[in-house]
């Protein structure tokens, strides 16, 4: 395993009633309703989080490769992410489908610049070895 060499951010959650209860963050920032998937309720769920928490961090580091190696994103750079729940034996797992839109990129510099971005994105690093992930470009 590995430890962070430094700490940079804490998140915070404080949440009650599992996966059809509230969720919100120490600073107010976050307050969702959490419902099961597949459900009637109106709330989120812990994969669409992810979804989303994934596809934002991936940005984030699609953004931190490029100004390292002086490359230009388009403006309308978009990450689409699907999480999917199913069992895995007697437990559960998750599975990761990013799809990486860089609309006017040429492709090999995309293809090169989502491929390290996976290696610095914090939820790539965290999942690599433990749950599938299919990164592709649109």
């Amino acid at each position: 395993m590995k430890t962070l060499d430094k700490v940079l951010y804490t998140a915070h959650a404080h949440t009650t009633g599992g996966r059809d209860g509230q969720s919100r963050s120490d600073d107010g920032r976050l307050a969702v309703t959490l419902s099961s998937p597949g459900t009637s309720g109106t709330g989120t769920n812990p994969e669409q989080l992810f979804a989303a928490g994934y596809s934002a961090c991936f940005i984030g580091a699609m953004k931190a490769v490029a100004g390292k190696t002086k490359v230009t994103l388009p403006q309308d750079l978009a990450v689409d992410a699907d999480v999917d729940l199913g069992p895995v034996g007697q437990a559960y797992g998750i599975a990761v489908r990013l799809k990486v839109s860089l609309p006017g990129m040429d492709r090999a510099a995309a293809q090169q610049l989502v491929d390290t971005a996976h290696q610095v994105c914090p939820y790539s690093n965290a999942t690599r070895g433990n749950i599938p992930v299919e990164i592709t470009l649109a």
